[in-house]
Formats: C-alpha cells, sequence, structure tokens
C-alpha cells in the first residue's frame, strides 16, 4: 500500500505546473519605455531550454519588424502582474 502511495504522489507531482521552465514575453510603450506590457507566456511541456529559446526567437521577431520602436524582452516566471 505504502507503494502504491509513493507512486501515485510522485505521478502527481510531475502532472504539476513547472514554473521554472516557463517565460513571459514583455515590451515597452511607445510613450513609456519603463511600461511592463504582456504580451504573450510561453509555457509548453517541453525540456531543455524550449519556452526560453521560443520567447527569445518571438521577442527578436517582434523587435525586427519595420518601425518598431519598443522594447521586446523575455523573463522567466509566468507573467507578474
Amino acid at each position: 500500500m505504502r507503494k502504491q502511495f509513493t507512486l501515485i504522489a510522485l505521478l502527481a507531482l510531475s502532472a504539476c505546473d513547472n514554473d521554472g521552465d516557463v517565460y513571459s514575453l514583455y515590451r515597452s510603450s511607445v510613450s513609456q519605455d519603463i511600461a511592463r506590457i504582456h504580451v504573450a507566456t510561453f509555457d509548453a511541456h517541453e525540456p531543455g531550454n524550449y519556452n526560453r529559446d521560443n520567447c527569445m526567437s518571438a521577442a527578436d521577431l517582434f523587435a525586427a519588424q519595420p518601425g518598431v520602436t519598443v522594447r521586446y524582452w523575455c523573463e522567466k516566471g509566468r507573467p507578474k502582474k
């Protein structure tokens, strides 16, 4: 019985979101460089740096558009309010 409980507990913990692998994309504002506007959250259940790499790619793509004057950046974790 104890082994079954341990196995169930481990499975439940592995199903929980790991916020350490989540990245959020933010941008500044045209009128306020210090503004912090949430754009997207990258929280796919993939190994390694998948979410970080996708967030950074998205930031680069947004910033590379013609006429864009705002900053884009990624931060580890879910969006901060």
